[in-house]
């Protein structure tokens, strides 16, 4: 359960931020109105973050996309940047002296962070725990030892962490705030002319820069396979404006009538639009869950990052639909499962067995209600756990030698 609401009408609070990639930026903006919400306004914010957060009020302290790195090979040769970057951070907070720093996800970056201000006298909160349930169970350990509070999104997570005295608070996944199971199919096809028993398939290749130069190859002779299966067929591709001219090119490529969108207000509308969707693992796949989606599920790394993966990751399933049923209702092609004719036949299928389709489509009111539904959003309940947190205070703690911060965060 979250930690009691606390409304602060006469305190000014000044919080930090620090988010590293979209999902992040996501997650920070909806905290940032929540905690807006719960102090009367009387909040002001600074940090990294990107367009949402800014909207906000955020001004990031550099571009938010510098952290936005996936992956043992492509993180290596930006290491010395980002340490830079991790320096000027904690500079920047000893300036400003927050009331909170709240990190979000990006443990590479952030955790670093967080051990260069453990002597900095404010609380150092993390939103979205590390998979330690999925592979290196130790990290629950050692982020105990720096952290004064964790926001973890699954309902199994605080297990992991408080019997290592972490303070862990279950505030739901806030693809429950994410408008996902509220996307008008019918709309999206009248505006952009496609027939109501037009087969259309959404396609979901990845926000980063790697995974979609990853998928869209893969994903295009997917579809280029299915097009001799499926009459018809039409392809809608949401998408972000960081990538639109990469994803725009390898459409216009694959012969079929396509639709590219950026705009936020039709991605649901897209999901809830197509009969089946093809989609990189990650969040995506909830919000194609509660949007009603059957779908496919696929991910490919760099091999060397691929093989280090393989003998530490501890879970069956990479999809969080999946994990949460522990069951395979959707099915996942990784690494080398994801050929184009796999992913065809399972498209193919998902798009056909009405079994299969129904199967998905009961699973989400047992995935909703284990995400959270039901009582305050979840950013409200990371409002209020922030807000008890800086009347907590941070612990008690002797500071770590900068050498041993480095080793620890490996």
């Amino acid at each position: 359960m979250s930690d009691p609401p606390l409304v602060l009408p006469s305190a000014k609070r000044r919080i930090m931020l620090v988010a590293g990639e979209p999902s992040g930026d996501a997650l920070g903006a909806h905290l940032m109105a929540a905690l807006r919400l719960r102090t009367l306004g009387r909040v002001e914010f600074y940090g990294i973050g990107g367009e949402q957060m800014e909207q906000q009020g955020l001004r990031s302290l550099f571009p938010m996309r510098e952290l936005s790195v996936m992956g043992l090979v492509e993180v290596l040769p930006k290491v010395p940047r980002l340490l830079a970057r991790i320096r000027e951070t904690a500079d920047a907070a000893r300036m400003l002296r927050p009331d909170a720093l709240v990190t979000i996800d990006a443990p590479g970056f952030n955790f670093r962070l967080a051990r260069r201000l453990t002597d900095a006298g404010f609380p150092l909160i993390h939103m979205v725990a590390p998979t330690v349930w999925a592979w290196r169970q130790g990290r629950a350990r050692r982020i105990a030892k720096f952290l004064d509070h964790l926001l973890v999104l699954l309902p199994f997570e605080p297990a992991w962490f408080t019997p290592h005295g972490l303070h862990t608070t279950f505030v739901g996944h806030p693809v429950l705030e994410s408008g996902a199971d509220r996307g008008h199919g019918p709309q999206f096809r009248a505006r952009h002319g496609i027939a109501a028993d037009a087969p259309l398939l959404c396609i979901l290749p990845g926000s980063r820069q790697g995974e979609i130069r990853r998928h869209l190859p893969v994903f295009g002779a997917a579809v280029n396979r299915l097009q001799a299966r499926i009459a018809g067929l039409q392809l809608v591709v949401p998408t972000l404006p960081a990538i639109e001219a990469e994803v725009r090119d390898a459409v216009a490529s694959w012969g079929l009538p396509s639709i590219v969108t950026t705009l936020a207000a039709e991605k649901f509308d897209a999901m809830a639009a197509a009969d089946a969707a093809l989609a990189a693992s990650g969040t995506v796949a909830l919000e194609l869950a509660l949007a009603g989606t059957p779908s496919v599920v696929a991910y490919k790394v760099n091999a060397l990052t691929a093989l280090v993966a393989r003998r530490l990751i501890k879970v069956r399933y990479v999809n969080l639909v999946n994990i949460i049923l522990d069951r395979p209702v959707v099915p996942e092609l990784l690494q080398q499962d994801c050929t184009p004719a796999r992913l065809a036949a399972a498209v193919e299928r998902v798009m056909i067995d009405q079994d299969m389709r129904a199967a998905q489509r009961e699973a989400i009111t047992a995935v909703a209600t284990a995400l959270g539904r039901g009582g305050d959003p979840p950013s409200l309940r990371a409002a209020d756990a922030v807000l008890h947190a800086i009347e907590m205070g941070p612990r008690r703690r002797r500071p770590t030698p900068p050498a041993k911060q480095e080793r620890e965060a490996k």
